[in-house]
């Protein structure tokens, strides 16, 4: 996997770790993001001891409430995204 980047968001626990722990074994240059910027750093550091690159970025979640200008859903509705947007699986 050299000279991929892969970029993995949520990757300071758990399968998002480990993830990240994996694709660096394989030699991708790995970007994490996580949303506690010093526990980003510390994971950086220690991948880049597997791999040629590692970065890490803080994010902040989006609120839980869509914002005011996208239109509210219809009544019953378990989603505030027009239906051309949805699709069924």
């Amino acid at each position: 996997m050299s000279n991929q980047v892969v970029l993995i968001t949520g990757a300071l626990t758990g399968i998002g770790r480990a993830t990240a722990v994996a694709f660096a074994k394989a030699g991708a240059n790995i970007v994490i993001s996580g949303r506690h910027a010093d526990e980003g750093q510390k994971l950086a550091a220690e991948l880049a001891l597997l791999s040629m690159l590692a970065a890490s970025t803080p994010w902040k979640a989006l609120p839980r409430q869509p914002p005011s200008s996208l239109p509210r859903p219809e009544s019953g509705s378990t989603s505030w995204l027009p239906d051309q947007s949805r699709q069924e699986c």
